[in-house]
């Protein structure tokens, strides 16, 4: 070996031993390579959202290539700020469920611009940055109940499921009952763009299985498989009967990214201009606004301490005594990156519980959420790919994620009717009514009344009650 070549090597062990010193690889007993290798198992497992995110948004009038460019950037930033300051190997994203609330229920159902929507989200956001920094998160976590927590997620769950079916087709609008099924061999265009019910359901099924058999990218590669049979029926099918091969193969690249070669593009960031740092903060300080703004605070509060808190007991963060290290610097950096994420266009960004799989195959420190950072910001080059998914294909992996949501249900006290009625009336009524805000108000009503009703009004928290009367003046006045 020559001189310079030794001396480039000296550089590059140098440069390797300053990034195990930074990330303390040798104390959390990790190295680069398993540290690499679990942020690319993580960002495989939730690379979905750069599909879904942009699908789901784009439903308010927001562009969908900006809507990519922003969940990527979002997605890349905020996880690499996780990484650098917590230290911690986890991933954070656009919410799912969050997204749709802010698409289908605060623009959609109530009628606010999506920039008086991204206003509110910026609250929330502020609010909760400044209670991971003072004892505010630690009394909201300890005086909401455990069943109410748990009922978030699985009504967020249930929730994205009911908007899956919707997307596919397989559940339609019906005069007599509101719901039925749709006809599975239908194959055209619906109320939100090109349906497939059997195939959307497909995509579900094929995702369910390779997860369950623990293949990697199971999300992707099921997505990836209901698209190659869709193609292959628009080929064996006549046009008329296939009505989706129009959509299906129609993949110009969007106007604001520039060179097109295949299914990838170089982006052009001024596809951001038309919603970056778009949110109307002044617009979302109504009355009518708090139950949304707390929605949002609320779901992100919980679903985050719900996703860190699973993620250290599972890469083992705590100490001797039982104390999650570094708990707290997560907290603030998934609170700052839900404001950093709205800068972009973006519902709240969160810690995303597929963090678990990087975790699984040995990711333990920062380095594992720098390296899923920097795979999202080469995301942002292939938004041809993201354009010639069918939606119903991508739709199957928001059924799926919607089951695991609802599977937080098992944890709940099944011999305590005034615990798992409140619980279950939240997650039903988010779905049947079509608004995670509504669901979240009538389990805590539920909650207390129950609590009253049997003589056991001394579990009931100082917040509980003010939440419960919060939620009973939002019914009473802003209805």
């Amino acid at each position: 070996m020559d001189q310079s070549a030794s001396k480039q090597q000296t550089k590059a062990d140098k440069m390797l031993g300053l990034v195990a010193d930074f990330f303390k690889l040798s104390s959390h007993n990790t190295t680069i390579k398993t540290e690499l290798m679990a942020g690319l198992t993580t960002f495989v497992t939730m690379s979905y959202i750069m599909f879904l995110n942009p699908i789901i948004m784009s439903k308010t009038g927001m562009p969908f290539d900006g809507l990519f460019l922003a969940t990527c950037l979002g997605a890349a930033i905020a996880t690499i700020l996780m990484g650098l300051y917590a230290n911690w190997p986890v991933g954070l994203a656009p919410g799912m469920g969050l997204n749709a609330f802010f698409t289908f229920s605060v623009v959609g159902a109530m009628g606010y611009s999506w920039q008086v929507a991204l206003g509110a989200v910026f609250l929330s956001g502020v609010v909760f940055v400044l209670m991971s920094v003072t004892r505010l998160r630690e009394w909201m976590l300890d005086s909401i109940p455990m069943s109410l927590r748990l009922a978030m997620t699985a009504g967020v769950g249930l929730f994205l499921g009911f908007i899956g079916l919707r997307f596919t087709g397989l559940v339609i609008a019906d005069a007599d009952n509101l719901v039925a099924i749709a006809d599975l061999t239908h194959f055209g265009f619906g109320e939100f763009g090109p349906e497939a019910p059997a195939l959307g359901f497909l995509s579900f099924l094929l995702i369910s299985i390779l997860s369950y058999r623990k293949v990697f990218g199971a999300v992707i590669i099921g997505i990836a498989l209901t698209t190659l049979i869709a193609f292959i029926m628009t080929w064996l099918l006549p046009s008329d009967f296939f009505v989706v091969a129009e959509a299906a193969k129609s993949f110009a690249p969007a106007s604001g990214f520039v060179s097109y070669n295949g299914m990838l593009a170089v982006p052009d960031f001024a596809a951001l201009s038309p919603i970056f740092w778009q949110a109307d903060i002044v617009g979302a300080f109504q009355v009518a606004l708090i139950p949304v703004i707390v929605t949002f605070l609320f779901v992100n509060i919980f679903d985050t301490a719900g996703t860190l808190m699973g993620v250290a007991e599972r890469a083992n963060l705590q100490d001797k005594n039982g104390k999650i290290q570094g708990l707290s610097k997560s907290l603030k950096a998934d609170s700052i990156a839900s404001v950093i994420g709205t800068g972009f266009g973006c519902p709240p960004v969160t810690s995303y519980v597929e963090s678990a799989a990087g975790v699984s195959v040995g990711g333990r420190t920062g380095l594992t959420a720098v390296t899923i950072g920097l795979l999202f910001a080469v995301g942002m080059f292939f938004l041809p790919l993201a354009q010639m998914l069918p939606g119903f294909a991508v739709d199957g992996a928001l059924i799926y994620v919607a089951m695991l949501m609802l599977t937080s249900l098992k944890a709940l006290d099944w011999n305590d009717l005034t615990e798992y009625a409140p619980a279950l009336c939240t997650a039903v009524m988010m779905a049947f009514t079509f608004s995670i805000a509504n669901g979240i108000a009538f389990g805590f009503i539920t909650y207390t009344i129950l609590k009253l009703g049997t003589g056991k009004a001394s579990q009931i928290s100082k917040g509980v009650w003010a939440l419960t009367a919060l939620f009973i003046a939002k019914f009473m006045f802003l209805n």
